[in-house]
């Protein structure tokens, strides 16, 4: 999947600590989260993406993921799947 053009995207990681980059693919998610908040319900815009393990072992927040034109920060802890061969990542507009 990841290999894919229709199904992934080039993406290019930058560590927060170390500035190294590093040319990934990922497969970007747009999730609209609904949250309570009291009485109400809220709707708010997400972007998530998944990411082999493989390509980028350490993903910590604070880094830095650009896709296209567009850069994002990693917020939150990355989560890995059942087998440890994803991250998901949920991102924040740079």
């Amino acid at each position: 999947i990841f290999a894919n053009a229709s199904m992934a995207a080039p993406a290019l990681w930058i560590s927060a600590t170390t500035s190294e980059e590093r040319p990934i693919r990922v497969i970007v998610r747009a999730p609209d989260r609904i949250t309570d908040f009291g009485a109400g319900r809220l709707v708010s815009d997400t972007t998530m993406v998944d990411v082999r393990a493989a390509d980028l072992p350490t993903p910590r927040p604070g880094d830095l993921i650009v896709i296209g034109a567009d850069s994002h920060v990693i917020q939150g802890e990355p989560i890995r799947d059942r087998e440890r061969l994803i991250w998901t990542l949920d991102l924040r507009p740079a």
